[in-house]
């Protein structure tokens, strides 16, 4: 019995130091606390989405969906083969050539009005918080921080690992100029050394003016957030992108819901959207989309072109890694007006004014 209850306490001793590690962040508090909870969207200690969103969908169990990906994982999560990728140059792009690189999963770099635009990036090589848990595949880590040039916008829209990742955000440090995140994000840029001079957070349906050409507006998805056992104490968020000859959706992770017509009545019609489509599952539909939800967002937000993401980089569901481009394809292929994909190889340049622009479906083939 001793011995029993002391590796108990030594176990909880070690999950306290080790959550005690820098990447976890810090949870907001003081004047950062206070304006989180003037929110709307702050209900009862914690954001809430704007309908009601259980973690699984019903008639599953957490200890059912552990069991399955520990033990029934399917064939082909994992790519065998190396995912292929193109190396851009991105430290001599012209300033006014308007681009998007996309680095998988949902990191990607913008080049729009001269300006510099960096969401979501993860180059360590983990979408984990545990070393070696969640490796990114084979061929998708191309590009590091040293590849950047300097970055004018950091745009966040969730603080899960898969998102915010430390190690890269660190190595970045000297490179942003300015970040723009949800309510509460800010919290663990400020603990990891970052003036609080340059973080703007924002709440839903809020505008940013970054400059007299670029204005970012701020949107729900469907989701949550937490980087330990407190959860939903930062805000996730979307957001508009929006100049004088172009409009952009950047969606965050998201399930489906009301939210897309609402953002597409508001800020539609879009040239291009950024949508999440990958990871995942009918068991946690709620909080990332199917991808049939993916094409019935699409036509909400009144979209000319669709970028699915979300994908072939990590394994954080039990789909095979490329199904949901392969989905997403012949989905879109049965549509009576089948929707332009924009489906590039990492690294590849898209041409964001470039309605013309084809891309392979260089998925194919591979295992």
């Amino acid at each position: 019995m001793i011995t029993t209850l002391l590796i108990i306490v030594l176990l909880v001793l070690a999950l306290y130091i080790f959550l005690q590690d820098p990447r976890f962040g810090k949870a907001p508090a003081g004047a950062r606390l206070e304006l989180i909870q003037k929110s709307p969207n702050y209900k009862n200690g914690k954001f809430e989405n704007q309908h009601f969103t259980p973690d699984l969908t019903e008639g599953y169990t957490m200890t059912g969906v552990l069991y399955e990906f520990i033990f029934k994982k399917r064939p082909h999560r994992i790519p065998s083969d190396i995912i292929p990728s193109v190396k851009t140059d991105l430290l001599n792009l012209p300033l006014d050539q308007d681009i998007l690189v996309w680095f998988g999963h949902s990191s990607y770099f913008i080049q729009i009005e001269g300006k510099r635009i960096l969401v979501d990036p993860v180059f360590s090589g983990n979408a984990s918080p545990i070393p070696g848990t969640t490796k990114s595949f084979k061929g998708t880590d191309i590009y590091t921080v040293d590849d950047l040039p300097e970055i004018d916008y950091l745009l966040m829209t969730h603080d899960h690992y898969d998102h915010l990742d430390y190690k890269t955000i660190l190595q970045l440090k000297p490179k942003i100029k300015q970040i723009v995140t949800g309510l509460g994000v800010g919290s663990h840029f400020e603990f990891w050394g970052f003036s609080p001079e340059i973080i703007i957070e924002k709440d839903w349906f809020e505008k940013v003016e970054l400059n007299q050409n670029i204005t970012l507006y701020t949107a729900p998805t469907r989701h949550f957030s937490g980087r330990s056992f407190k959860r939903c104490n930062t805000l996730w968020l979307s957001f508009i992108l929006e100049t004088q000859t172009f409009k952009m959706y950047l969606g965050g992770d998201s399930g489906y819901d009301t939210h897309f017509a609402e953002i597409g009545e508001k800020y539609g019609p879009f040239d291009l959207a950024l949508v999440d489509n990958g990871q995942y599952d009918i068991k946690w539909k709620y909080i990332h989309n199917l991808p049939e939800n993916v094409i019935q967002a699409a036509k909400d937000l009144k979209t000319k072109r669709l970028f699915p993401v979300h994908s072939s980089k990590f394994a954080l569901a039990n789909h095979p890694w490329n199904e949901p481009l392969n989905r997403i394809t012949e989905l879109n292929q049965n549509e009576t007006n089948p929707i332009s994909l924009i489906t590039p190889k990492i690294g590849e340049l898209v041409e964001l004014k470039n309605k013309n622009q084809q891309f392979q479906q260089w998925w194919k083939g591979l295992k």
